[in-house]
């Protein structure tokens, strides 16, 4: 008898929530994580026109299209980091834009493990246009926030 009452007892408890520790604000995360993994994909999906000519800049060996991907991964799960309770600013359109950050990443992911230049190059604008979306709702709320 004593077994059955415990099963019941432990079956009605919820389970505590994770131990996360937020360490970097919004900002920072940016600064040091989204920015700079974006930097990396706009980098090697690139044309360049100049009066000599055009270059088309895309990633070659297999180290590039990993470090794209790898990149892209991090965008991905940065808008995952977005959404955590704790860091998320509402639950409205800073969700919208966190999983538009997600899809995009992911599709990015996609393209470089398919080692497709020209899907890279338009998810890139993508890419552009999650950050760009959601910097035109939170970023000033964002940096008055961190003053």
């Amino acid at each position: 008898m004593v077994v059955a009452a415990t099963a019941v007892t432990s079956y009605g408890c919820s389970p505590a929530p994770p131990p996360f520790k937020p360490i970097g604000d919004t900002k920072l995360r940016m600064q040091t994580v989204v920015d700079p993994s974006a930097d990396v994909i706009w980098d090697f999906v690139n044309t360049i026109i100049t009066a000599a000519g055009t270059e088309e800049i895309r990633p070659r060996t297999e180290a590039e299209w990993t470090a794209v991907r790898n990149s892209a991964v991090v965008l991905a799960e940065s808008g995952n980091l977005m959404m955590i309770p704790a860091r998320a600013k509402d639950g409205g359109e800073w969700m919208i834009r966190a999983q538009e950050l997600v899809a995009a990443g992911e599709a990015a992911m996609r393209a470089a493990e398919a080692k497709n230049a020209d899907r890279l190059f338009t998810v890139g604008g993508d890419i552009y246009d999650a950050c760009s979306h959601c910097h035109q709702k939170y970023m000033q709320a964002i940096v008055n926030a961190n003053k």
